[in-house]
């Protein structure tokens, strides 16, 4: 468990509800703090925009937070939280590929597609990405830098 996150703000849209639940449970048995902003009922449609939107407001007060976005595909709310410039998002659907969007780009939220991924490996990309560091070099912070 990585002890410098303060807590995992995760939230997901009707089609993620699922898999959401399926991680609050799994990161808070692994001694993760997670706050849950919805939606838990895959029968009623939200618009993923808004779910970006509570999330980037709850992260903007908090940097030693991560996020974590479920959406049928994840590109919609990859799409959407990187118009909010405290965040760093990216789609992920292999362990590896969580490690090394820590690594190379500092990413703080994570992106899932609930239609494509296998509920069990949500949690081991989930884990990588809040286990993963930083490569905090210079190279790195300055491509950051160009960014933000």
């Amino acid at each position: 468990m990585n002890k410098t996150i303060s807590k995992i703000f995760i939230a997901a849209d009707h089609r993620g509800a699922g898999v959401k639940l399926y991680l609050i449970e799994m990161l808070s048995a692994a001694g993760y703090t997670v706050v849950n902003l919805g939606t838990d009922d895959p029968n009623t449609p939200v618009d993923f925009p808004d779910v970006v939107k509570t999330l980037a407001d709850k992260m903007e007060t908090d940097e030693k937070s991560r996020g974590i976005l479920i959406c049928g595909t994840g590109a919609g709310m990859q799409i959407a939280a990187n118009r909010y410039r405290h965040i760093r998002a990216s789609r992920c659907e292999r362990p590896d590929q969580a490690r090394d969007d820590r690594f190379h780009d500092d990413i703080n939220v994570l992106a899932l597609a609930a239609d494509d991924i296998d509920i069990e490996v949500s949690f081991l990309v989930a884990r990588a990405f809040l286990e993963s560091p930083f490569d905090n070099t210079e190279r790195r912070i300055r491509r950051l830098k160009k960014i933000s």
